[in-house]
């Protein structure tokens, strides 16, 4: 099993780095594989709304996003770690997962997804909100801990002060690990649960 870790901070080894390690060590020490992908400080634009993808199975734009999309298809989970802007993610960051999600042609289904979050001191429960959205419209278990998923401080050096963060993402790591080995148990004995074809309607009386 592998988890996909992705830092949307600009910062290569910042606060939401910080966490984001906290959670990928216990992962390993779980069994579970992991990779840490920087993406904050990357050149992406958002989504244009032209839909080539759906002809194309992949964004029109070829860069990060889609580098990162085979392995999204691959991971068994996925960890979105972001800083807090204004109450809100990187912006950054959210230009990446919207191409991501909308463009990649994977099956999300019981992917298990987590996000975690750092403030220096407010924002983060909107910001973990925000970031828990990509995955309640994908299918994806959504992974959670003794608190929400964030940590605090204006350095690493803070951060790994926060005792009660730090131990929210090691928490968190081992609340993911569980779900990923149950969910590879039920697929086993259950498979998937059953789709049906989409149904999309735009409120037009």
């Amino acid at each position: 099993m592998k988890v996909l870790l992705i830092n949307g901070s600009p910062n290569a080894k910042g606060c939401t780095y910080t966490a984001l390690s906290e959670v990928e060590k216990i992962l390993q020490q779980q069994g579970i594989d992991t990779e840490l992908i920087h993406v904050g400080n990357k050149d992406i634009r958002g989504c244009i709304g032209c839909r080539k993808c759906r002809e194309l199975g992949k964004c029109v734009f070829d860069d990060m996003v889609n580098e990162i999309a085979p392995k999204f298809a691959e991971c068994d989970g996925i960890v979105i770690g972001s800083p807090v802007y204004y109450a809100s993610a990187n912006g950054t960051l959210v230009a990446f997962l919207d191409r991501l999600f909308y463009s990649a042609s994977v099956n999300k289904t019981m992917k298990v997804g987590a996000s975690v979050v750092s403030a220096r001191r407010g924002g983060c429960s909107a910001t973990f909100d925000e970031l828990n959205k990509y995955f309640t419209i994908s299918g994806m278990p959504v992974v959670s801990s003794q608190y929400w998923n964030s940590v605090h401080g204006n350095t690493p050096e803070e951060v790994m002060q926060d005792e009660e963060g730090l131990q929210t993402m090691r928490t968190l790591g081992r609340n993911m690990a569980f779900l990923l080995k149950s969910i590879a148990l039920g697929k086993e004995e259950l498979g998937l649960p059953e789709q049906e074809p989409r149904i999309g309607t735009n409120f037009i009386r």
